[in-house]
């Protein structure tokens, strides 16, 4: 069994439980296959954390089979998110064993990033997945908006510092007082079952046509959160003119398309883009200098 190099490392970084995991995982694979009766195909890719393999039921219905390491959901969130959504704007939960971390899910097509598509038209695609998923009743025990907003504060906060302060402190002000205006706004009345990291690389084609979302987070929280985070990619394309009239032109975009006022998802947005920025930069990823330049853009008086 070929793992992805991506799902290697996250493994092997987690030490001892990780690599006991690796080891694991053909023999794994191979009950659940004996159980559920499926025929096993290949590994496929652009997975970070699970792994996940291609499969097909006993009467031939293509789906994949998703192994996560131990700790991966550690509350169950994404299960009790994709039960709760039962297939509507989410992927389908088929057989499920928590207990070994394994999940079988129809199989979906390509990414919505992969359709080559214009920008406004899969901000489009996206929004109309996330009115569909937003439908489905939140499960108890899920983390809620304060309780996120504060998180984020905090991790801005202390992870700034950490950094010896990779940006200016107006960005982090500005970040961490946004923040508070979410945890204040925060009404369980108004709150949904949100994904938690819906953009265009969760976001999958399915075979009518339409987009359903995999990797939920699962969230009790207002809708403006959700849209803040395609807020937070396409870095590049804020990067290509002025970076704050074309993040305020997304923002307006997708209050139209869902009806969510733009404020709060230009808080969220901002909130989210610093930090996954600081994020980047403490893991050594690509693209954290480039989504703090914008977030200056955003932050200027």
């Amino acid at each position: 069994m070929e793992i992805p190099e991506p799902v290697r490392l996250r493994a092997t970084a987690a030490g001892e439980a990780g690599l006991r995991w690796l080891a694991s995982l053909p023999a794994l694979a191979d009950r659940l296959a004996a159980r559920w009766e499926l025929s096993l195909g290949s590994v496929l890719g652009g997975g970070t954390e699970a792994l996940v393999l291609e499969a097909w039921m006993a009467g031939g219905q293509p789906v994949v089979l998703k192994l996560s390491p131990p700790g991966a959901d550690p509350a169950g969130d994404e299960l009790r998110t994709l039960l709760a959504a039962q297939g509507r704007g989410y992927v389908l939960v088929h057989r499920h064993d928590a207990a070994v971390g394994a999940l079988l899910l129809e199989r979906l097509g390509g990414q919505l990033v992969q359709t080559g598509w214009p920008l406004s038209d899969q901000l489009a695609a996206l929004c109309a997945t996330l009115r569909e998923a937003w439908t489905a009743p939140p499960p108890e025990g899920l983390t809620n908006g304060a309780e996120k907003a504060r998180a984020l504060a905090e991790f801005i906060s202390a992870t700034w510092n950490e950094l010896d302060r990779p940006c200016s402190g107006r960005v982090v002000e500005t970040a961490l007082g946004y923040a508070r205006q979410r945890e204040a706004a925060f009404d369980p009345a108004q709150a949904l079952l949100a994904h938690g990291d819906a953009h265009g690389w969760n976001t999958l084609q399915a075979a009518d046509g339409r987009f359903k979302l995999v990797d939920p987070d699962g969230l009790l929280i207002e809708p403006a959160y959700d849209l803040g985070i395609p807020m937070r990619e396409w870095t590049t394309e804020l990067l290509a003119g002025d970076p704050l009239a074309l993040g305020r032109e997304r923002a307006e975009l997708l209050s139209t398309l869902t009806g969510v006022p733009p404020e709060p998802i230009w808080q969220w947005g901002f909130i989210e883009r610093v930090s996954t920025a600081l994020l980047c930069q403490k893991l050594g990823l690509e693209g954290g200098a480039q989504m703090l330049a914008v977030a200056e853009a955003w932050a200027a008086p």
